[in-house]
This record gives C-alpha cells, sequence and structure tokens, in this order.
C-alpha cells in the first residue's frame, strides 16, 4: 500500500453491527497500519457485549478515537441537535476524509463535510450505501423521499463507492445516473479468513448467522429447515446465531412448528465459534448489498446456500445451483435438501479458494479505498490545500 503523506480519516455510520461495521473495522486497520491516522463516529445507542469487544480489538488503531453520539435509525426533530453535536467533534478532529457508511451516516458525514466547506476547510466527502436506502421502492412515498434525498446529496458528495455491481446498478436505476465520481470496490476479507474451519464433532446440519429481523429472513430458514426434514424424511438439527429485534418471535414460531428442539438460538459471538458448528451456511436474506457472511463462509471452506439477492451472485457465480429465489422458503428447502444429500455438492457448486482471494481481498478493497482518498485530496499529487485550518 503507497506511503502518501498522512490523511486523517473519519468514519460515520450509525449501528456497529453486521456488515457495515466488519467493513469499517477491517479499512480502519489497514490504513492505520498504513501510517494514516483513524477515528470512528458511530450511534450510542446500538451493539452489545459483542460489539464492545470488536471496538476493543480495534481500539489501538483508532488514533482519531471513536466518538459515539444517540443516532436514531427514523428522521426525526433530534437529528437536528444531532447534527449540530456530531459538527463540532467532527471540526475537532480535523479530518482530511469523511467516509460515510449507511444512509445515516452518509448524511452525517456529507453535510457535516459541507458546513467544513463553507468555514473554507477542505475535506473529501465520501459516501458508501451498503444497501441502506436502496433497498427502498420506486413506488412508494417513503421510498421516492429517501431516493430523491439521495439524488439532492450528490451535490455535497465528491465520491460514491459501490461494493458491488449490484449496488451501482440499482443505484443508477433508482436514484439515477450518478453526477459524481464513482468507484467499484469490492467488500473483501483478510489473508488469516482464508483458513478452513473445521466443523465439531456435535455440529448441526444447517446454521443461520446474522441479524434476528425479517429482512435477513430468519422466518424463511426456519420455515425451509421444517421443509428440508419433509423432504429428506428424517429430522435435523440447526442453530440460528445473532441477536435483533425479532429474536422472540421467531423463537414462538419455532416452538409453534414443535421445532424448539431441533433448532436452537445463542447470541452473537466471533464468526470463527459461529462456523465450527456446522458445514452448511443458510443466507435467506430478502435484500442484500454484498453481505461478508458469504465471503466469510467460503474463506472458512464452509458450503453457502443463499437468496439469489444483491452481490451474492457475483461471489458464487450467477448460475450457481447454491443459489435460491429469494422469498421463497420451497426453493430454500429443496436447495438444503439437496447439499446433505447429494455427494460431492459442495466441491461442485461453491468457487475456490483462488477465485475469491483473487477479487474479495480486504488488502485489495483498502488499498483501491485509499487511493480514491488520495485522488480526493491530494488531484495533482499534491495537496487538496488540505494546509487550511479550521476557524
Amino acid at each position: 500500500m503507497a506511503r502518501e503523506r498522512p490523511l486523517r480519516i473519519l468514519h460515520c455510520f450509525r449501528s456497529p453491527v453486521g456488515g457495515i461495521f466488519r467493513h469499517v473495522r477491517d479499512l480502519v486497520e489497514e490504513h492505520s497500519k498504513a501510517g494514516h491516522h483513524i477515528g470512528i463516529l458511530c450511534d450510542s445507542s446500538t451493539g452489545g457485549e459483542h460489539e464492545d469487544r470488536l471496538f476493543d480489538d480495534i481500539r489501538p488503531y483508532l488514533s482519531l478515537g471513536l466518538t459515539r453520539v444517540p443516532i436514531r435509525r427514523s428522521v426525526s426533530p433530534s437529528d437536528i441537535a444531532t447534527m449540530w453535536d456530531t459538527y463540532k467533534k467532527i471540526k475537532s478532529l480535523r479530518p482530511d476524509v469523511l467516509h460515510g457508511h449507511g444512509a445515516k451516516g452518509g448524511v452525517l458525514a456529507r453535510l457535516a463535510g459541507s458546513a467544513l466547506r463553507v468555514n473554507r476547510y477542505r475535506v473529501a466527502r465520501l459516501y458508501t450505501a451498503h444497501g441502506g436506502s436502496l433497498h427502498y421502492s420506486r413506488s412508494s412515498f417513503t421510498g421516492q423521499f429517501v431516493l430523491r434525498m439521495e439524488r439532492l446529496q450528490e451535490y455535497f458528495t465528491d465520491a460514491l463507492v459501490f461494493i458491488c455491481e449490484y449496488e451501482r446498478d440499482t443505484y443508477a436505476r433508482k436514484v439515477g445516473k450518478p453526477r459524481t465520481k464513482t468507484k467499484l470496490i469490492y467488500n473483501g476479507i483478510g489473508e488469516r479468513e482464508f483458513e478452513p474451519i473445521h466443523t465439531r464433532s456435535d455440529a448441526v446440519h444447517f446454521i443461520y448467522v446474522g441479524m434476528l429481523r425479517d429482512l435477513k429472513g430468519p422466518d424463511l430458514f426456519v420455515d425451509a429447515f421444517a421443509k428440508t426434514e419433509r423432504l429428506l424424511g428424517r429430522p435435523l438439527s440447526a442453530l440460528m446465531i445473532g441477536d435483533g429485534p425479532d429474536r422472540d418471535r421467531y423463537r414462538e414460531m419455532m416452538i409453534e412448528r414443535g421445532l424448539g428442539k431441533r433448532i436452537g438460538m445463542l447470541p452473537a459471538m466471533r464468526i470463527h465459534e459461529a462456523f465450527a458448528m456446522a458445514q452448511n451456511l443458510v443466507v435467506p436474506s430478502r435484500a442484500e448489498a454484498m453481505p461478508y457472511i458469504v465471503l466469510e463462509g467460503l474463506g472458512a471452506g464452509k458450503t453457502i446456500i443463499a437468496s439469489r439477492v444483491g452481490g451474492i451472485p457475483e461471489v458464487l457465480g450467477k448460475d450457481s445451483p447454491a443459489l435460491v429465489e429469494p422469498g421463497n422458503s420451497d426453493d430454500l428447502a429443496r436447495v438444503m435438501a439437496e447439499a446433505l444429500s447429494t455427494p460431492g455438492w459442495h466441491a461442485r457448486t461453491m468457487p475456490s479458494h483462488a477465485a475469491v482471494k483473487a477479487v474479495f481481498s480486504s488488502t485489495v478493497m483498502a488499498r483501491d479505498v485509499l487511493k480514491l482518498y488520495h485522488e480526493l485530496v491530494d488531484p495533482a499529487a499534491g495537496a487538496m490545500s488540505g494546509g487550511v485550518n479550521i476557524s
């Protein structure tokens, strides 16, 4: 990674959970090791013990510190006070780069960055959607509002970063052809994550790992599990690993269907611990951008069964037999049954380690993101007038 002048980089996002948090942690570590000064600004009201441990892992790389303020998921009058408080905190950190992730993070980074520019401070403003607002439909009133706001915010954006072709194409279709600089940079995982994780002797047949909310499809997983048992004519076992607002509802669903003893539930944990519990990982999402869980599963040598949504086909292959129709538990059960009953199914359907590693490496991701930062901050190999002080 090129060692140009050290940059002061601040990542802004709302909730420190899931793929966005994972993405930012990788960038933080890689860019800090390359000699840059990194900070995080995110919500103070979400996350639990698992996320606290993840923050502890990256704290040594956060020379600009960890700043947490209350950031609501929905738009509310309190956002005005949050924006003012956030602006003051960002101003004190004197960033060269403000990189917003997700809808709320994108608003904070771009509005705060634009306010700094009004005060004659030069800062690069970037936005990565990570799905987020792009999941909304143009046919709904809310969707129209959200997508028009995305269009408006292009005027305050120096670069849009897309994490997969699907996200780039969806943006163009729903928001419009971008009127600012864009870059396609795939999510990636680290070298140490391309090591097989062997299953335990007491492994279950299937695991679901992720947020417990309908968008991610835990209800489809439960429904498909029951149908897979009927297709194979024998009882199976599974685990749902994660936290989320609908946890109790999924537990009640399993009990009502008599599956309470065959599907267990565990809180969020480190991914290598989760992957040791099964060979078959099911990703039944109704919508995604580029989920890390698929990359992590492939790196660990797991068998992935996933919905044909977002950038997942770009990883597994557009014609992969492991892809199922989103929202269709019958199709999901069919593939789950095939994975268990067909000899050599994993070898025939999963992409090779080498193929995944060539494209979806965190080193490549961090290198390309940093190159983009420098293009914006130092457009002519010099500085983007970064020496102007905040008054």
